[in-house]
């Protein structure tokens, strides 16, 4: 290590140059293909330390960071509460992105999640102790803690050029990181939370939007819709939209008519009614936790390949629930670097079943094994069954118009595939 240490810039840059010797050109090879086999086993944070180094470092980890282009994730669940001071989704992203700081030992065994740079996160956490009780669902009994102070906690930890989208809902679905083969797992009550990490991915572009409803102008403008990849975009292939403090006057139309402008377009949608936005660093002005509007996520780029199918109230056992995955297998999507959501309603889930829990989310790992599924149980569902051919051209289960896109008592699966991630 003292010979790797010890090469300079200047060392470095003299050794590769045109007039550097072949035996040193051979030496400096094999110590690179070493530097970079040793380079896989450290955090993303830790790779940007070492890449000062020197020259050669800095383009190892240059070429490192190049092949890590799959999609990541932090998850906390039950196992993790019991901290009032802070909710357990801020705590395991503190300790899985600051892992590099405690020694080198760690980074071998560091989960998979803090081994990409992250330039877009989506985070998605249980409203029920996330945000304090008097502005939840209309509770009275105060919580030490609150949206905002939760949510900056939570950015905090993210790189500063990171765009961070938050929303918090009655329950959550995620699975347990480490491995897209764990069980995913429908937590309905109690404190809970993920955060997807989207790294930048050659010829694919991931941008977040917020549309918020002002009672004085209801205009949507075109050149707004333009800007965040909405309108005016050959390459657009999914949107994840979800509508917040959608209980208040007029908001459920105003979403609707948010929805309305893209959805005849040969894309697909999926998504829902959430309690409220908790975090959008995009966004130039403070959150206001009574504001209503619609945020999500816009994906645009040929690799791309997406479906989506509807369980309907008529869904109601796991010989229907598994039909309906086998629908949505029939879209032939390939797995490897591929999302799942789960966007249901808070009446299903463990009381819709009849008092048996987590069947949808197993339904969906019966036949995706190795696909991770995250979502939420929300206030009302977005979307429909919509299968991609291969090149792109969406067919409908059924003719659809706008108002069949808005659901409840349903569930909404869908597979995002972001390419090879290689």
């Amino acid at each position: 290590m003292e010979m790797v240490g010890g090469c300079s810039d200047r060392g470095g840059g003299d050794r590769q140059g045109s007039s550097a010797d072949p035996q040193s050109t051979f030496v400096l090879g094999n110590l690179a293909e070493v530097v970079e086999r040793v380079l896989t086993f450290l955090p993303a944070k830790a790779l940007l330390r070492v890449a000062g180094v020197c020259r050669l470092w800095r383009e190892c980890v240059r070429r490192v960071l190049r092949t890590h282009r799959s999609v990541a994730w932090i998850s906390a669940g039950s196992a993790d509460a019991g901290h009032l001071e802070e909710h357990c989704l801020v705590r395991v992203v503190a300790e899985e992105l600051e892992a590099s700081k405690t020694g080198a030992s760690i980074f071998v065994f560091s989960y998979q999640n803090v081994h990409i740079l992250p330039q877009t996160v989506l985070y998605m956490a249980d409203s029920e102790t996330f945000i304090s009780l008097e502005e939840c669902r209309g509770h009275k009994r105060a919580r030490k803690r609150t949206t905002m102070e939760a949510a900056f906690a939570l950015e905090k930890l993210f790189p500063k050029q990171c765009q961070v989208l938050g929303i918090v809902t009655p329950g959550i679905v995620v699975t347990p990181m480490g491995s897209g083969n764990n069980r995913p797992q429908e937590i309905e009550i109690g404190e809970s939370g993920f955060a997807l990490l989207f790294p930048q991915i050659e010829g694919i572009k991931i941008q977040p939007f917020h549309f918020t409803k002002d009672p004085k102008n209801l205009t949507l403008e075109r050149h707004r819709l333009t800007e965040v990849g909405l309108l005016d975009n050959p390459e657009l292939r999914v949107v994840l939209v979800f509508g917040y403090n959608c209980c208040k006057v007029g908001a459920s139309n105003y979403l609707q008519r948010v929805v309305s402008t893209f959805s005849d377009m040969n894309v697909i949608l999926a998504g829902g009614q959430v309690d409220n936005l908790a975090s959008l660093t995009s966004d130039k002005n403070p959150l206001d936790i009574d504001a209503t509007g619609v945020v999500g996520l816009s994906f645009s780029g040929h690799r791309i390949q997406s479906a989506t199918v509807l369980l309907n109230e008529e869904v109601n056992d796991e010989k229907t629930a598994e039909a309906a995955m086998q629908r949505l297998k029939a879209a032939s999507i390939p797995e490897q670097n591929t999302i799942g959501f789960m966007f249901a309603c808070v009446g299903r889930g463990f009381q819709y079943y009849r008092a048996k829990g987590n069947v949808e989310a197993d339904a969906f790992r019966k036949y995706f094994p190795s696909v991770p599924l995250f979502g939420f149980f929300g206030n009302g569902e977005i979307g429909c069954d919509r299968i991609v051919t291969g090149n792109f051209i969406l067919k409908k289960c059924n003719e659809m118009k706008d108002d069949d896109l808005f659901h409840s008592y349903t569930t909404i699966m869908a597979l995002i595939h972001l390419g090879s991630s290689k």
